[in-house]
């Protein structure tokens, strides 16, 4: 939490008890300020949201939790929480506790938090520690390389809850096997800088948005915007009429149309560097025969090349049309519909369009 003008430390002001909350109470109350799981979205680094979802969410227009598809996953990490901070204790050494309040920075008073645990380490001094769960294939979320490290994500929840708590380190656990040595543990210090970077973004966030009720410009990775999108509209519906734009989606338009040519450039590059690749690989075949495997080298570099058969089974259009007729039993216990929309720009002179009214 940021100091006075002498340098003196605050303590974070209580906003409201949180033990005999319901999750609606709860929720509403989270609803007052940004929390520490907002900041990513506020600072475009969220996997999960964008910061029109944050907003949405804040003035209670739609939820920003997207819990249809990992409802399991959110479940298990609520229900595995204190499970991991003992696993904590116990690798670290550090006793826990746990104190059942939200609280709020004193001199940004958007900014709040409510913390998994807080530990207590060997000076006397107390360290905010967050709990989290993820599984096998995402534990590489927590190296790059050989290095540990907080994904950024979780980074920016850390530094905001430092940041509020007044409190100079955040320890991370994170289980990602069933037993207690499947655990990564972090450990970030505080890091000022970045510190006022989340609290100018946050306020601006508060202020701009939420309060003067504009919502944020999608900023995002495209995927993610039209992930948010696809929540909030679904697939559309044909019935309504056709929608007018503006002049200022005109130019965005124009914009898609150019990156549409330039792709068309670019993907006819690859595929006559794909044709090229083939006429190579076709040499080299020959010279194969039947045989999977070949090596050869030349003054300084040995190649080894491979070329074995590959098998999968699969079933194609016209046999799942049969298992439909034959089988439709089969077919609807294992076949399932996807639902999406396809998106198509068409460039039509101003008047063509006019001679066709």
């Amino acid at each position: 939490m940021p100091t006075d003008s002498a340098g003196a430390r605050q303590e974070p002001e209580v906003l409201v008890d949180t033990a005999g909350l319901s999750e609606a109470e709860w929720l509403a109350w989270r609803r007052k300020g940004i929390g520490g799981s907002d900041a990513a979205a506020i600072l475009g680094i969220s996997p999960w949201r964008t910061a029109r979802d944050l907003y949405d969410d804040k003035l209670g227009i739609a939820s920003a939790q997207d819990d249809s598809g990992n409802w399991v996953a959110l479940e298990m990490g609520h229900l595995l929480e204190d499970l991991v901070a003992r696993i904590f204790s116990k690798k670290t050494g550090y006793p826990i506790f746990q104190i059942k309040k939200m609280f709020r920075n004193p001199r940004h008073p958007c900014m709040l938090a409510d913390v998994d645990y807080f530990a207590t380490l060997p000076d006397g001094n107390a360290a905010i520690l967050e709990i989290k769960t993820t599984n096998y294939n995402t534990r590489g979320h927590w190296w790059e390389g050989e290095t540990p490290i907080v994904p950024p994500y979780y980074e920016s929840q850390g530094r905001h809850y430092m940041a509020v708590m007044d409190l100079d380190r955040v320890f991370f656990c994170c289980l990602y096997g069933n037993n207690e040595d499947e655990v990564e543990i972090r450990e970030l210090h505080r890091d000022r800088d970045y510190e006022q970077e989340i609290i100018f973004l946050e306020e601006s966030f508060w202020k701009e948005h939420v309060l003067a009720r504009v919502p944020p410009p999608y900023t995002e990775d495209g995927e993610l915007v039209l992930a948010s999108l696809q929540r909030r509209f679904g697939a559309g519906d044909g019935t309504l009429p056709k929608q007018l734009l503006g002049r200022a989606e005109a130019a965005t338009l124009q914009k898609y149309l150019q990156c549409q040519e330039q792709k068309k450039a670019l993907n006819a590059q690859v595929k006559e560097i794909d044709r090229a690749l083939k006429r190579l690989q076709g040499q080299i075949v020959a010279s194969m025969g039947a045989c999977w495997t070949a090596g050869c080298q030349d003054a300084e570099t040995q190649y080894l090349v491979s070329y074995p058969a590959v098998r999968r089974a699969m079933i194609g259009k016209d046999a799942l049309e049969r298992l439909r007729r034959d089988h439709p039993e089969i077919y609807d216990a294992y076949v399932t519909m996807s639902e999406s929309r396809r998106f198509s720009v068409k460039q039509i002179p101003l008047s063509a369009a006019q001679d066709a009214t």
